[in-house]
C-alpha cells in the first residue's frame, strides 16, 4: 500500500514473513520519516534483504501492513548497469524518451560529479564511477524512499568514504526517506540519523545517532556508538576511545 501521511514515507505494522520453516521477520514495527537517513545493521540472514524487498513490493508479507510511496528506487552492491548502452542512457533507462529526460540524467550525473561521462560505455568505468552512475540513474527518479543495499560493499577503503560523504551530501539536497543497509559500523556512524540493529527477526536496538557532521569515527562519542552497536551485534572486543579503530565486519 502506498504512505499517504506528509510526514511518514515509511510505515510498518506487524510485518512477519517467513520462508518455509524458518521466520525471517517476526511482527517488526518500522517508521521512517520523509528526509530520515535509517541504517539497517545485523548478521548475514537476518532478514535485511528481505526487509527491502518487501519496501519494493518484490515480497508480500505473511502477516502485517506495510505503507510506502509510489516514487521508491534502490541501489545495489552492484551497479547493474546494461553494458551495451552509454552511462547516459543507463541513467535514464525507463523514463519517457525526450529532450527533458535527458537533461534531467545529464543534471543527475553532474550531481555525482561525472557529466564528462555521459557518452562512456559502462565498461570504460571505474567500480566508483559505476556506483555513481547507479546513484544518478536513483536520484534522476526523484525518489521519495531510496533504499541502498550495500552499495558501498565493494569498494576500496577510499573511495568508500569518497561515497558515503557523497550519498551524504545527496540525501541531504534531495530529502528522500533512506534506508541504508551495511554490515559497516563505522559506515553507519557515519551517516545515520537513526542506526536499527535486526537480529532473529526484530528490532533489538533502535537509536537516534544525535552526533555533528561531519562526523569522524575517532571522535570519543562516535565511538561510544560504535562499542554499543558491536556489543548489540554480539561482535567482542569493541574498542574504546584510547584504542586503535579498525574496521569490523560481521
Amino acid at each position: 500500500m502506498t504512505a499517504t501521511t506528509t510526514e511518514l514515507a515509511v510505515s510498518l505494522s506487524g510485518v512477519s514473513k517467513s520462508f518455509g520453516d524458518k521466520t525471517v521477520l517476526d511482527g517488526v514495527d518500522l517508521a521512517i520519516r520523509r528526509g530520515e537517513f535509517v541504517v539497517l545493521l545485523g548478521p548475514s540472514g537476518t532478514g535485511k534483504t528481505t526487509l527491502l524487498r518487501l519496501l519494493l513490493g518484490l515480497e508480500r508479507p505473511d502477516t502485517g501492513e506495510i505503507l510506502v510511496p509510489r516514487k521508491r528506487t534502490v541501489v545495489y552492491q552492484e551497479p547493474r548497469l546494461i553494458p551495451s548502452k552509454r552511462v547516459l542512457s543507463n541513467v535514464v533507462i525507463g523514463q519517457p524518451h525526450g529532450k527533458q529526460t535527458k537533461d534531467n540524467g545529464r543534471r543527475a550525473l553532474a550531481e555525482v560529479n561525472l557529466a564528462d561521462k555521459h557518452r562512456a560505455w559502462p565498461a570504460t568505468l571505474s567500480g566508483g564511477e559505476a556506483q555513481r552512475v547507479a546513484l544518478a540513474r536513483a536520484l534522476v527518479r526523484e525518489p521519495e524512499l531510496l533504499l541502498l543495499d550495500e552499495p558501498f560493499a565493494a569498494l576500496d577503503a577510499l573511495t568508500r568514504l569518497r561515497m558515503q560523504d557523497l550519498v551524504g551530501d545527496l540525501v541531504a539536497r534531495h530529502r528522500p526517506a533512506v534506508l541504508l543497509v551495511t554490515h559497516d559500523v563505522d559506515e553507519a556512524i557515519r551517516l545515520a540519523d537513526r542506526v536499527l540493529v535486526l537480529h532473529k527477526g526484530r528490532f533489538g536496538h533502535d537509536v537516534v545517532v544525535d552526533l555533528p557532521r561531519p562526523r569522524h569515527r575517532t571522535d570519543p562519542a562516535a565511538l561510544d556508538y560504535r562499542a554499543a552497536f558491536l556489543a548489540e551485534l554480539g561482535v567482542g572486543g569493541a574498542p574504546t576511545p584510547s584504542e586503535d579503530t579498525h574496521d569490523h565486519r560481521d
